[in-house]
């Protein structure tokens, strides 16, 4: 099933058909098991036509996320592990990478708090003390307070790879800063964990014209959700659960770079597509 946010009410499409739900978003998510939780619900809400609900998508749709926090992963593909370690050649942190990707604990960082998060057709933006900036195609974890994964969406970890290339310790200024984060348009809400066969792509265009696309699937990924969201909740407590980023398989090739009005195109199986065009920060 999925699960959309509106300023309208939580839209909740299941079995072929959608439900308008009510309520705080943080309480109704924030469940022990919320497939069943929602499963339940759809037999007492409200249903809405699809014109109704077509309606609520295209005009009323929030990012999916109440008061969590969103973490991220790095470095958990061998294609990110090699962009980190080229990105930093010329300062001679590379080995870093290398030692994290082949680590028993996993890179993990803070990201963005809600408010800086950006959703499913909104602006995501690049920083102007960068020159070199990349969207991360990722899978993101929905992880209850119970520490338990809950739900699957869509995640672009914006990143500014001559930041963090100049030293690894800048990495909070080349990963965290204004609407630096984007997850949509649904929360995929599933009662067995996401295939390991699910594919994720990614498709830039500029000015109409296809600059970069690839493609690839979650089983190229070193580490299991469960251990990245074990991780993370070893020494944190989430009130109403948080956000986790597992990290990018696709990098494009080093000449290129966003600019301003880039559209950038996410697409997981089973969950849909996350859009986001480019900005720099008013």
């Amino acid at each position: 099933m999925h699960l959309y946010k509106t300023s309208q009410g939580h839209l909740l499409y299941h079995q072929k058909n959608y439900f308008l739900l009510q309520g705080d978003w943080d309480a109704l998510i924030n469940q022990a098991d919320l497939f069943h939780h929602l499963t339940q619900l759809s037999g007492t809400s409200e249903k809405i036509t699809g014109e109704a609900a077509t309606s609520l998508l295209n005009t009323n749709l929030l990012p999916p996320i109440g008061s969590q926090e969103v973490w991220a992963a790095g470095v958990t593909y061998l294609r990110s592990r090699n962009a980190r370690m080229e990105e930093s050649e010329d300062t001679g942190a590379a080995d870093c990478y290398q030692r994290v990707y082949e680590a028993e604990r996993p890179e993990l960082f803070f990201k963005s708090l809600p408010h800086r998060v950006s959703g499913h057709g909104q602006l995501v933006n690049i920083r102007k003390d960068s020159k070199w900036d990349v969207p991360e195609p990722e899978l993101a974890l929905y992880i209850n307070s119970l520490g338990k994964i809950q739900a699957y969406i869509i995640g672009n970890d914006m990143s500014s790879r001559s930041i963090e290339g100049e030293n690894p310790l800048y990495l909070p200024q080349a990963k965290m800063y204004e609407r630096s984060a984007a997850i949509g348009p649904c929360l995929l809400v599933i009662d067995e964990p996401i295939a390991l066969t699910t594919s994720i792509a990614i498709t830039i265009y500029r000015n109409g014209e296809k600059m970069f696309d690839d493609a690839t699937t979650l089983a190229n990924m070193k580490r299991t959700l469960n251990e990245l969201a074990g991780w993370l909740f070893k020494e944190m407590d989430f009130e109403t659960g948080a956000f986790l980023m597992t990290g990018t398989c696709m990098v494009p090739p080093n000449e290129f770079t966003l600019k301003q009005n880039d559209v950038v195109n996410i697409s997981i199986e089973g969950i849909g597509v996350l859009t986001n065009t480019i900005a720099l920060k008013k």
